[in-house]
């Protein structure tokens, strides 16, 4: 004990020095003794609670009065270590993506050797079976070494408490709690302690030794004992020999340090050696098999860890999958901020059945690729839609998902620079900030027509249609289409002349007709019913527009604005569903690592009423030449598609100036789908001629499979808003 009393001035050269019967104190150690206070009295909190007998209950900790050890959650049982998360197709079998950044075999106690079992306990935690989570001894030697040391260098960590460590490490979901889990701190060591103890209560030794060699680190990617015999040795756990078992136990301690794969054999081989020699001192091993041991090599097989990083990249559903992921970001029950929704989709063994319907999603790859190969310039590209439930079926493109841009072909707009084909990560289908999407051109008509329906004009209402128009609206002189400082749009044939109304203007796709149309109900009446029907705006100049003067912005109504297949296909599908829209949504449900499950459905509106919905599909069923109910169609831009699905189907070209883009959306009663071609890389670069038509075959081709496979149904001719 220190001499003197307090206020005594001592001078340093004059201080007597301090003994404890483990010898003298240093002034370093007498610094560390005072900082070491509060770990004395926490150890010794916990040590009262470890010497008492073996049934000794949480209750009694209490009355030890350390309210930090205190501190159990509801379940004593710690949450089940991370596990990959995986998604399927919509029939719950297909897998089509996994998310985890662990290699992972989960495995039962009886497929644990008893070498490793000996190895760990040999290694580790001698006393394992004789503690009740925390080891006395090891508490009281770990106090004596830090107060000596003048630091907390010795922790006397149980395997208990080794796999307390790691549970609370694994399910962090910030870099915070990740920090917290593994921080050198009196207040996470008592609590670690305070979690082994009421865990010892809860689960067996065989159950805790499992779920510990089940998730502890080994290297090389591989978590789990399970999982590290494949790494190593290219075995099953079963087949390990002694030596085998004590190298990678001997791992868990520094796996980077005794890696014998891309480090030090040599330190591996002292490691190895070093827990052989502790299975012979504690008996599980005679000193003749331990010397046998010891005197063979490491023999190793090193195999590739099939790690499940997972996600989009490693997926052929690679557009979907991470449309998916970007969906599970934003959904506030997984967590409060993006981050924590991520980690629990790689760490939290969800069983997820996606909306991907796989039998439809490789027919429409094939659809989408005998119109243009995956090698073009040109993207075209696709996406279903199921009307009254959002779900998204397809999501389909002439790309491959992939970062890899080494050998993609000139960008079309800078060719001193990559292009985005064959491999992109863009988004092409569902869009961003980044990839706004492109203009849809007349396949825009539709918001007007509905938007018409709704301010009480039926079907037959009747305009007289030039072939140029001067409308309404002021536009830059000079400009596109511009006659003086008005816009004059044209049809696109001369011959488009003379009266018609919404059937035959439709199906002929008449520019003028629809512009006069607009002009009669306000083009921001059409702009509404856009947006209401879920279409976004990402372009900046196309929301200035439609933010800032909707009214003025004519030039709407002939599809100037970009966008997406995923929107324009949500955005029909609400027309077989009489008129009710659904977000597009990639997932159905969910089940947890822990057995809960969670069902999803989409945001459904009733965006336009059932007589509004029924009108506009009897119109939109002349482009496809597949007839009208209610009125007569004259011919249609798409008769293709009528022709080849074997079941009722509507829809509209689009078109925009110049045959910069070409677009076709369809649907049947259950089932919509969008497509595009276009230049991703330069808007500049045309389609042409010989790729228009294109998405109409691909969608034709697209509902022709959505048929045969599950179509059914009729649409309900209107019996309002026709004369």
């Amino acid at each position: 004990m220190f001499r003197g009393s307090p206020g005594d001035s001592v001078s340093a050269s004059s201080k007597p020095v301090a003994q404890t019967w483990f010898g003298p104190i240093t002034a370093v150690q007498r610094r560390a003794m005072l900082a070491l206070v509060p770990v004395a009295v926490a150890f010794g909190l916990v040590v009262g609670v470890a010497f008492l007998p073996f049934v000794s209950s949480v209750g009694g900790l209490a009355k030890v009065g350390s309210e930090t050890v205190l501190e159990l959650p509801d379940e004593l049982v710690l949450p089940p270590a991370p596990e990959s998360s995986t998604l399927y197709a919509s029939d719950g079998e297909t897998v089509i993506a996994t998310f985890g950044d662990q290699y992972r075999v989960q495995l039962e106690y009886d497929q644990i050797p008893a070498s490793v079992i000996d190895a760990l306990v040999a290694t580790e935690d001698s006393n394992f079976f004789e503690h009740n989570g925390v080891d006395p001894e090891g508490v009281m030697r770990a106090l004596v070494t830090n107060i000596a040391e003048g630091d907390t260098s010795e922790g006397a960590s149980t395997i208990t408490m080794q796999y307390v460590r790691q549970v609370l490490s694994y399910t962090a979901t910030t870099p915070d709690e990740v920090a917290a889990a593994s921080e050198v701190t009196i207040d996470r060591k008592v609590k670690e302690m305070g979690y082994a103890l009421a865990l010892e209560e809860e689960m067996s030794k065989q159950e805790i030794l499992t779920n510990y060699l089940n998730t502890v680190y080994f290297g090389n990617g591989a978590y789990g004992i399970g999982a590290a015999a494949q790494v190593y040795f290219g075995k099953v756990p079963a087949d390990l020999t002694v030596p085998e078992s004590a190298l990678l136990v001997g791992l868990i301690q520094s796996p980077s340090n005794y890696d014998p794969i891309n480090g030090s054999s040599e330190a591996a081989k002292v490691r190895r050696d070093h827990v052989i020699n502790r299975m012979v001192a504690i008996d599980v091993l005679t000193a003749a098999e331990g010397d046998e041991a010891k005197a063979t090599d490491l023999g190793l097989n090193p195999q590739d860890a099939n790690n499940t990083s997972g996600g989009a990249i490693d997926s052929e559903y690679g557009f979907f999958v991470d449309y998916f992921e970007q969906w599970w970001e934003q959904q506030e029950d997984f967590g409060e901020t993006e981050e924590e929704r991520t980690a629990r989709l790689f760490r939290g063994g969800y069983e997820i059945v996606s909306t991907l319907d796989a039998d439809l999603q490789d027919a429409s790859q094939e659809a989408v690729e005998d119109q243009l190969e995956t090698g073009s310039e040109y993207a075209l590209g696709s996406v279903v839609i199921e009307p009254g439930t959002g779900a998204i079926q397809v999501m389909a493109v002439n790309r491959n998902y992939s970062n890899d841009i080494s050998d993609n072909g000139p960008n079309t707009s800078a060719p001193e620079y990559k292009g985005t084909y064959p491999n992109t990560t863009n988004p092409l289908l569902s869009g961003n900030s980044a990839v706004p999407g492109y203009q849809a051109g007349s396949s825009f008509k539709m918001f007007t027509m509905l938007a018409a329906l709704e301010e009480g004009l039926p079907l037959d209402t009747t305009i007289y249609s030039p072939y140029q128009y001067t409308s309404q609206y002021v536009v830059t002189p000079g400009g596109p289409s511009a006659c003086g400082n008005r816009w004059c749009p044209k049809n696109a044939s001369e011959s488009e002349v003379g009266d018609y109304n919404m059937w035959t203007g439709f199906g002929e796709s008449v520019n003028t007709y629809f512009v006069q149309l607009a002009e009669r109900i306000g083009v921001d009446k059409s702009i509404e019913m856009a947006e209401r029907l879920g279409i976004q705006f990402r372009n900046p100049t196309d929301l200035s527009h439609v933010t800032n003067n909707p009214e003025t912005f004519g030039t709407f109504v002939l599809g100037v604005t970009q966008t997406t297949p995923m929107d324009m296909a949500a955005a029909y599908a609400a027309l077989p569903a009489d008129g009710l829209y659904c977000a597009p949504i990639p997932a159905t449900s969910a089940v947890t690592g822990t057995g809960g499950a969670i069902t999803f459905a989409s945001d459904c509106e009733q965006a336009i009423s059932t007589d509004v919905a029924r009108a506009a599909v009897d119109a939109a069923r002349c482009p496809t030449a597949d007839g009208a109910v209610a009125g007569n169609c004259t011919w249609g831009t798409a008769p293709q598609v009528g022709d080849a699905v074997d079941g009722p189907v509507a829809g509209k070209t689009g078109t925009t100036d110049g045959n910069s883009t070409n677009w076709f959306v369809g649907f049947t009663p259950n089932a919509a789908a969008a497509a595009f071609v276009a230049d991703p890389d330069s808007p500049q670069n045309v389609v042409g001629s010989a790729n228009l038509g294109k998405p109409a075959n691909a969608v034709a081709d697209i509902l022709a499979a959505q048929w045969d496979l599950n179509g059914e149904g009729e649409f309900t001719p209107p019996t309002e808003l026709v004369h």
